[in-house]
């Protein structure tokens, strides 16, 4: 199976550039309702993912008690606990679901590393889900 079939574009996603600052990334996070987003270079190129958790923990490290603060801090600056590894638009399924029991989502780049979207681990799931059942018609 083509793994493209679970892809969410990148033009359906939210995500911050590598220039952006801490308050940027919170706004869009608070903004989508999402717990982790991507982070791209200038160049469109996959450079990480961003979670709750970190900027919460960059927020404690940095002792930033004022919002305004936040403005001039670098998301680049925050420390990121957990390293989202990706998945290439040729990679199979096997390589796809052992990154997502790790990750709730896999980046997609392509072969020069240009971010393209993701695949969540609920969509694997669901499919997974779909095919079980109707195997159980049969």
């Amino acid at each position: 199976m083509n793994i493209l079939f679970f892809l969410k574009p990148k033009s359906e996603l939210a995500f911050v550039y590598d220039y952006h600052t801490l308050r940027q990334a919170l706004e869009v996070m608070e903004h989508y309702k999402f717990t982790c987003i991507p982070i791209l270079n200038k160049d469109g190129k996959y450079v990480g993912a961003i979670t709750e958790g970190d900027l919460l923990w960059g927020i404690k490290d940095k002792d930033i008690i004022n919002i305004h603060e936040a403005e001039d801090i670098n998301i680049m600056d925050i420390h990121r606990k957990f390293d989202f590894k990706t998945v290439t638009c040729d990679s199979n399924m096997e390589d796809l679901v052992k990154k997502a029991l790790d990750q709730n989502f896999v980046p997609v780049v392509d072969d020069e590393n240009h971010f393209i979207g993701i695949i969540t681990r609920r969509d694997i799931i669901d499919y997974c889900y779909k095919m079980m059942k109707e195997n159980e018609e049969i």
